[in-house]
């Protein structure tokens, strides 16, 4: 386990992308297209995501991919005929777009022979991993957390308090039902961030039941020990090995867990529900489409009658 004392000044090399799912609920349009690829206006989902690890000073993305899911890590690499044909007609600012992908950082595939549960697949990224690193986050690519810069704030926690950093919104508590829900204590932090230590969590309990109204998002800064927890954890239903699992022995065995409460917003592209809210919002920021989509949307929600 790693203390305070040891771990100053750490850094996270390897940003570990789930993206192994089969995206049934964006059926039919993910039968030939990985729901990682669907553009948010013009940019794929996993490309925000590597942009933010890129950011983070990230190095490597270790995308956990099924064996027919190839398409993913596609996009992270060159494309000389698209280039050299962009090049020539003078289309400088496509090309950039292009060739963003491959620059921003190094993309590794792990595949993940079936879907065993998000556990199984963040314990597979072990493999990559250089002997020296003795800490890892785990972005889930449906997860757009906003502003970007929330593992920055949980690599500063763990500077100062050791062990692993998860990432929490506090929601109102009719909605405590949609999480995991951390059950939590409060925790001597001078910092500049909202933190507080985890003693457990409870998956999407009710509104009685919950022990907090803080929440897990898609971000995840894990002591290496993490990955021998994954190893000694059972599977839980449908024969899956859970995260949460994994992060509650740690807990058990006196590993600190801490939570920070990211003051923002979220986007579950994971679904069309959230999806579209998503791009709706990326598109009115955007210098270009932006002012069309302001006018248009008060078109269609007057139609609407809203």
């Amino acid at each position: 386990m790693t203390t305070p004392s040891e771990h100053n000044r750490c850094a996270v090399k390897t940003v570990v992308v789930p993206a192994a799912g089969m995206g049934t609920r964006f059926l039919p349009a993910t039968k030939t297209v990985p729901k990682e690829l669907l553009p948010v206006v013009d940019t794929p989902g996993i490309e925000l995501i590597a942009e933010e690890a890129a950011q983070l000073g990230a190095s490597r993305l270790a995308v956990i991919t099924a064996p027919n899911k190839q398409e993913v890590l596609e996009h992270f690499k060159r494309f000389p005929h698209l280039e050299k044909t962009l090049e020539s007609r003078g289309k400088d600012e496509q090309l950039a777009k292009v060739r963003r992908a491959a620059e921003l950082i190094q993309a590794v595939a792990v595949e993940q022979p079936e879907p065993l549960g998000l556990g199984h697949a963040v314990g597979l990224a072990e493999s990559v991993l250089d002997e020296e690193e003795d800490v890892v986050a785990v972005m889930l690519p449906d997860d757009l957390v906003l502003p970007t810069g929330a593992v920055e704030k949980m690599l500063e926690v763990r500077n100062e308090l050791g062990g692993s950093v998860l990432c929490a919104f506090d929601v109102d508590e009719d909605e405590v039902v949609n999480y995991g829900v951390f059950e939590i204590e409060e925790v001597e932090y001078d910092g500049p961030h909202t933190v507080k230590r985890v003693r457990g969590m409870v998956e999407k309990p009710s509104k009685e039941a919950a022990p907090s109204t803080f929440v897990a998002t898609g971000r995840y800064l894990l002591d290496r020990a993490i990955f021998d927890a994954l190893r000694r954890i059972t599977p839980g239903a449908g024969g899956e090995l859970q995260l949460t699992d994994a992060i509650d022995l740690l807990i058990q065995e006196g590993h600190p867990v801490h939570i920070v409460v990211h003051e923002g917003k979220r986007h579950d592209l994971g679904n069309p529900g959230g999806y579209i809210p998503a791009v709706v919002d990326f598109g009115l920021a955007h210098p270009v489409y932006g002012p069309h989509l302001r006018q248009v949307l008060r078109e269609i929600l007057d139609e609407h009658g809203v």
